[in-house]
């Protein structure tokens, strides 16, 4: 751990900031800014400039690159230009490649032998990434706790959130590192730079428990909303990135869910005949942590809430006059100042100071770059036709339900709400704005075999794209990614939708269906149908609350759609033991021929639901070859030499 450790030795410089910023306005070092403790530690101002540094490398997952990838599951696929990025060396088992592609879990910058020095500039986008990030802020978070009795000028609620800051972050950045790598060495503690360096790797549930109790502690001293307390009317309104109660409890209850979920308790296997094997005691613990955070939500408590998914044009994420908040602002805003994505239902997200950061690139690898209709680099993330199939019936029945009432010769009909909020498929108005005559045969998605936006190459080679997290309008026609738009995107670390998904899959595995937490009330398939009433969708069908396993696979289909392409599916698939099991190895595309007339599409009053195909067929783009040593990431190999408690992962 050589690398790790310099960062952990002498990685943090004591640094303070002259006023109490918001999160939005970190700290930049200045030549005088580094001092002595009993300044940096002395008094609550100085104290929170020190841990602001940590909300500042907290990694932008869409923005980390100029063609950014953190899709990794059996959620997406690239065309060729894209090769090389970390999605498609996934699929080829190249896992090594998470440390020289350049995604958010690392990414080195230009200076090479800057690496393990973190940049916590605001604006560098670039060069924050998860690796060595984590092991600077672990090191600061310690340095913080050993200095809290420093801590002599502050009220007692100045204390407590000093203190739970820094036991959330020292139990967030292990929790994060431990999703890819498994157990690692808990540091919680300032290491010496003379001390023989033997911090053994722990057990995952080791581990957790140690997180588990930073995240306890960080929930008991924290506050629900900075606003709502003296200290934060510093700041007033500009404190929604401030580590609160909420976060901490739902980070609790997920560190606990991960670590009742079936990789953890029965280890790398094939097979998936422990698919539905989880640790009672620790789902238990997750239920009700989540539960907690639940009653706190639903009582009227705190800030959060579920977004309004209420349009008025469903296509265009044009949201109805009578809603207040808006599902899609959770994922990109428009037109409104730069305003940073959230709403009122993000719990955990990190700084995007960079606001047009997003413009760069990220709005331009969704759709189709045929004429360049969208320009800029030739890759473009693009959602599996088995994938798609994970949105089912506006019913609420999965697809293959005898019951769903999907019918093959329109299969975009009647669909699950999301459906059309997430998925861009045949016969789609893509462009709103005026158009050439040469480029007008683009407007409508050629989507069907054989069509114009069929090509490989700089088109869809599943028979879809994706707008839920960027709108079809960021096309070079509609300007949605211009100045002018103030397009602003970022990726949610956590939203309130997650919690009421990992309340009931922790509820769901200890009990079934009608199971429920011991801090509340609320049954695990009632909070699946939550969900289902915000957008509108059909309830669980008895046939599968009634069965554990069928209720607990209907669970993880609604996780699949609800948080289609935010970047969680791969950890799903591994800690479920199914990312090397058929079907979730397989990628595939929509085949099908067209019987309408291209005036169909163009024809005002018809929607391109209706439509009627023929030959509707699965076709298979790559099949991954994966064994029990992919459901961990390999540890730098420049890492695991330095001493022999620290080992490479079984199989790497």
């Amino acid at each position: 751990m050589k690398n790790i450790y310099k960062t952990l030795l002498f990685g943090s410089l004591l640094m303070f900031s002259p006023v109490f910023t918001s999160c939005e306005d970190y700290l930049d070092k200045e030549a005088d800014s580094t001092v002595s403790e009993e300044e940096a530690f002395k008094n609550f101002t100085n104290f929170q400039g020190f841990i602001e540094e940590i909300y500042n490398c907290i990694p932008d997952k869409m923005k980390c690159n100029w063609c950014p990838s953190w899709n990794w599951g059996d959620d997406e696929v690239f065309n060729p230009s894209g090769d090389s990025r970390m999605t498609n060396q996934v699929d080829l088992g190249s896992f090594r490649a998470w440390s020289t592609t350049g995604n958010w879990l690392f990414k080195a910058g230009s200076d090479p032998t800057a690496t393990y020095h973190p940049n916590s500039d605001g604006n560098a986008k670039f060069k924050h990434s998860l690796w060595p990030h984590a092991w600077y802020c672990i090191r600061k978070a310690n340095l913080g706790i050993a200095n809290l009795d420093k801590l002599t000028e502050a009220t007692q609620e100045q204390k407590n959130l000093i203190e739970g800051q820094l036991y959330f972050f020292r139990a967030w950045w292990h929790f994060e590192l431990m999703q890819y790598f498994g157990g690692l060495p808990y540091i919680d503690e300032v290491l010496s730079a003379s001390e023989t360096l033997r911090k053994p790797r722990l057990s995952y549930r080791e581990c957790a428990d140690k997180a588990a109790s930073d995240f306890r502690r960080a929930a008991d001293v924290l506050c629900i909303d900075w606003d709502k307390v003296t200290t934060g009317q510093n700041t007033l309104n500009r404190n929604q990135l401030r580590i609160n109660k909420i976060m901490a409890l739902g980070y609790l209850g997920k560190n606990y869910l991960w670590a009742a979920s079936p990789l953890m308790v029965h280890g790398a296997q094939l097979g998936g005949g422990m698919t539905y094997s989880y640790d009672n005691d620790y789902a238990g613990k997750a239920a009700d942590a989540f539960g907690e955070l639940l009653k706190l939500v639903e009582g009227g408590q705190t800030q959060y809430a579920l977004a309004e998914f209420n349009y008025e044009d469903i296509y265009n994420h044009k949201r109805s006059s009578s809603a207040k908040t808006c599902f899609s602002d959770n994922f990109y805003t428009t037109g409104q100042d730069w305003l940073a994505p959230g709403t009122c239902e993000a719990i955990f997200r990190g700084p995007a100071e960079d606001f047009n950061g997003t413009n760069w690139n990220t709005s331009k690898v969704f759709g189709p770059k045929i004429n360049s209709l969208v320009e800029h680099d030739n890759l473009i993330h693009q959602p599996t036709a088995n994938y798609v199939n994970m949105y089912g019936m506006e019913n609420g029945l999965p697809l293959d339900d005898p019951n769903s009432g999907f019918d093959p010769e329109q299969p975009f009909n009647g669909r699950d709400p999301r459906f059309y909020h997430d998925i861009v498929f045949d016969g789609f108005k893509y462009v709103n704005g005026a158009m050439s005559d040469s480029e007008e045969y683009l407007r409508y998605c050629s989507l069907y075999t054989g069509g114009a936006m069929r090509q490989v190459t700089v088109a869809s080679r599943t028979g879809y794209f994706i707008q839920k997290l960027i709108p079809h309008t960021a096309n070079k026609i509609d300007g949605a990614y211009n100045w002018s738009g103030a397009l602003h995107a970022y990726l949610p670390y956590m939203r309130l939708a997650d919690i009421y998904l990992m309340y009931a899959e922790a509820c769901g595995a200890n009990g079934g269906a009608n199971a429920s937490s011991s801090t509340y009330g609320l049954t695990a398939v009632e909070a699946i149908n939550t969900l289902r009433n915000r957008v509108g969708a059909g309830h669980i069908g008895d046939s599968y609350t009634a069965d554990p396993n069928r209720f607990i696979d209907e669970v993880r289909r609604e996780r699949a759609v609800e948080l289609s392409f935010e970047g969680f599916r791969f950890n799903d698939l591994q800690r479920w033991l199914l990312l090397t099991e058929y079907p979730y190895n397989t990628k595939t595309s929509q085949e099908f021929d067209r019987l309408e007339s291209d005036d169909f599409y163009k024809t005002e009053g018809n929607d391109p639901r209706n439509a009627r195909i023929a030959n509707f067929r699965e076709s298979v783009i790559l099949k991954r070859t994966f064994g029990t040593k992919h459901y961990w990431f390999p540890l730098l190999d420049s890492d695991i030499y330095l001493y022999e408690e620290f080992p490479q992962n079984p199989g790497w």
